[in-house]
């Protein structure tokens, strides 16, 4: 166990703190007066897109469970770099429906790797002799 446990466990830690500060990024960006800069989007992609791969590179060292549940992310991830890809390049009302899609597959993702850590701990614990 020891070693390669501890590592998926960072690296799922890594990823919820990824994700959930891809999410508190986005949500500042929606409520900054002025919206964002096209420089806070380009780097809300870029977060996105790290995340996603971060997530992608951990997958199979997952138990089953988390798996599902990182690959759910994963997706949710990819739907917010397309989101925040589109609302680049948009204004007005299209921009804040791309930005607040963004926002909600920002949460799905922060969401699904919080479930992945509780699959992973429930794994953990299942195996433990009591």
């Amino acid at each position: 166990m020891g070693k390669i446990d501890t590592n998926v466990k960072e690296s799922l830690d890594h990823i919820r703190a990824a994700t959930q500060e891809l999410h508190g990024a986005i949500s500042d960006a929606v409520a900054k007066r002025g919206g964002a800069t096209k420089a806070d989007l380009e780097a809300l992609a870029q977060k996105a897109k790290a995340a996603a791969e971060s997530a992608k590179g951990s997958i199979s060292t997952q138990h089953d469970a988390a798996k599902k549940h990182l690959a759910d992310a994963v997706t949710h991830l990819e739907a917010t770099q397309k989101h925040v890809g589109e609302s680049l390049k948009s204004s007005g009302q299209a921009f804040q429906t791309s930005i607040q899609k963004a926002l909600a597959d920002a949460r799905a993702s922060a969401q699904k790797v919080s479930e992945a850590v509780a699959a992973k701990r429930s794994a953990i614990s299942a195996k433990t002799p009591k």
